[in-house]
């Protein structure tokens, strides 16, 4: 039984950091790439960022590109996802995901398989 469970969400001030973390069971958790979505109120679920099975590719949605950091330590079948100078519009539900078997990278949610019952990350004005 594949499991994810994510971690970490929390209630923060524009400005503030929180380290979300995703921890997977049930699957080799190295051979799959991972990846974050959001869901905010009333919105479709869309990519964040995602990270290569190794870790040495990672990609980020415009919006996060220079304040968000997803990195995976696969000796702990752990994702993270470092926020920083979070915004009111950061606001939502994280989901964490596994990718499908042979995807290396992808920002379309079809391409992931397993999802957690996500965190709620809400970043007050």
């Amino acid at each position: 039984q594949v499991q994810l469970v994510e971690s970490g969400g929390g209630l923060v001030q524009a400005g503030d950091s929180l380290r979300l973390s995703c921890t997977a069971s049930g699957r080799t958790f190295s051979a799959y790439a991972m990846g974050w979505f959001r869901q905010a109120p009333g919105k479709e679920r869309e990519f964040v960022a995602g990270i290569s099975m190794s870790g040495g590719y990672t990609d980020y949605a415009d919006s996060e590109k220079g304040r968000f950091t997803i990195s995976r330590d696969n000796a702990k079948n752990t994702v993270y996802l470092q926020m920083n100078s979070l915004k009111p519009e950061d606001t939502g539900v994280y989901y964490c995901a596994f990718g499908r078997w042979g995807i290396g990278r992808s920002r379309i949610r079809d391409d992931y398989d397993y999802w957690g019952q996500g965190t709620q990350v809400t970043v007050s004005s």
